[in-house]
């Protein structure tokens, strides 16, 4: 992300949450999903900061930012947007996969929210976010298999048609080598291989928002509810049923796009958020 600052806040247990930052214009947080930090938005910021000045944090565990904590859980989560809120002044918020369901949690208990857009919010419904992998991914991280643990990760969630297609004896070595030869990393950007074991924690966050829907119903920020057409059914599954649950939101499918669309696709995700934003 070219010619960016950096700043910080404090959370309200102490946890440091660094940001980088970046245009001019209305205050806009952009919250990344799973196994992701702020460097992943680098595309999004690009083509929303001539009309936004973008708040890009690392969510606590990665990068710029202090540890999960002890205590960690969808409320640590909240706590640390809502510092961001306060400190920025920001209005608006972006949030991709368990980012969005973040957002939408703080959403609920901030009123200085005033509009929010969601990108496939993995909200369990009935059990339809597949969960039954995780016991498979912690023993490979404690394990020290990150490599496989990515993999078992990705084949669990389906949000990578492609890598689903290849074996798990071929794709596991070849990601384990990926991993070991990164580098050159660009100052401030977490290497792969660190954001790995972030995923459990983002799974805690599922845990904690499973079959919730139902309490969205108070929520009075206006809400975009935005999906891709090549992504996983129950993606779908969740947004369908917020919006039946949201007094305020709308809805935007995306042909062609899938769960990593933010940064695949960032134009065309950019150029929804900026009309439902406004500049």
């Amino acid at each position: 992300m070219p010619e960016y600052s950096k700043g910080q806040v404090r959370s309200a247990d102490g946890t440091t949450i660094g940001y980088r930052q970046r245009g001019r214009g209305p205050g806009l947080i952009l919250m990344h999903g799973g196994m992701l930090a702020s460097q992943h938005f680098t595309k999004l910021t690009d083509a929303l900061c001539t009309d936004f000045r973008v708040y890009v944090p690392d969510r606590r565990g990665r990068g710029l930012s202090g540890p999960h904590g002890d205590d960690f859980g969808v409320q640590r989560e909240v706590e640390d947007l809502q510092a961001l809120v306060t400190a920025t002044g920001a209005s608006r918020v972006f949030g991709l996969s368990s980012g969005a369901l973040i957002t939408l949690r703080t959403a609920l208990v901030t009123p200085a929210l005033d509009r929010i857009a969601l990108y496939e919010p993995p909200l369990s419904i009935d059990g339809s976010v597949p969960t039954d992998w995780l016991r498979r991914f912690d023993h490979e991280i404690a394990a020290g298999k990150r490599g496989s643990a990515l993999v078992t990760a990705l084949k669990g969630l389906g949000t990578e048609p492609v890598l689903g297609r290849i074996p798990r004896f071929v794709l596991a070595p070849l990601t384990t080598i990926g991993l070991r030869v990164q580098r050159d990393l660009p100052e401030d950007d977490v290497p792969v291989a660190e954001l790995i074991a972030t995923e459990h924690f983002d799974m805690r966050v599922i845990r904690d928002m499973a079959d919730t829907v139902e309490e969205y119903a108070t929520v009075q920020a206006h809400v975009l509810l935005l999906g891709g057409t090549k992504s996983p059914a129950y993606f779908d599954v969740a947004l369908k049923k917020l919006a039946t649950v949201l007094p305020h939101a709308q809805s935007v499918t995306l042909p062609g796009l899938g769960h990593s669309g933010p940064d695949d696709d960032a134009p065309v995700v950019a150029q929804a958020l900026r009309g439902f934003f406004g500049a």
